[in-house]
């Protein structure tokens, strides 16, 4: 009578298909990974930038006061979710220009703060060498790590 079952070369070889096929799949998931991390990246981007113009439009129609030669743009991140006084209001509402600033989905720190996670560059600042200073005029990645476009983070 002969008994049922896999040999162990059986389950040698099958052993082997599988772990073949593990292989080849994990740098397709570390790519869609990648992917969905860059796509939070543009999204959060696009996010912050708008945000960032709507204040400058805000302040160009007179709804935030502005001092003499201010570019018009947020003095700081925290000023697009916390809120600015709207001047042609009588009941002197807020204005908001974002529920929330997102992370950087690249910046290594998840304790730190979101606003943080971003480098900031003020009007005056050149597009080759951005620098923080009195106002935000844009947001860039503070990851030097190229994208699967072959362009740094930080230039996007």
């Amino acid at each position: 009578m002969r008994v049922r079952g896999f040999t162990l070369i059986e389950l040698v070889i099958t052993l082997a298909i599988v772990g073949l096929l593990a292989t080849a799949a994990m740098p397709l998931a570390q790519l869609v990974a990648k992917r969905e991390k860059e796509a939070e990246l543009r999204t959060a981007l696009r996010d912050i930038r708008g945000g960032l113009d709507a204040y400058k439009a805000a302040a160009q129609a007179g709804h935030i006061k502005l001092e003499v030669g201010a570019s018009g743009y947020p003095p700081d991140l925290k000023s697009l979710y916390a809120g600015v006084e709207d001047a042609t209001n009588p009941n002197h509402v807020n204005m908001y220009f974002l529920r929330r600033i997102p992370r950087d989905p690249f910046y290594p720190d998840a304790t730190t703060a979101s606003e943080d996670t971003w480098g900031l560059r003020s009007y005056k600042s050149p597009p080759t060498d951005p620098q923080p200073g009195d106002d935000v005029y844009d947001v860039y990645s503070l990851s030097n790590v190229k994208g699967l476009n072959g362009v740094a983070y930080r230039d996007w």
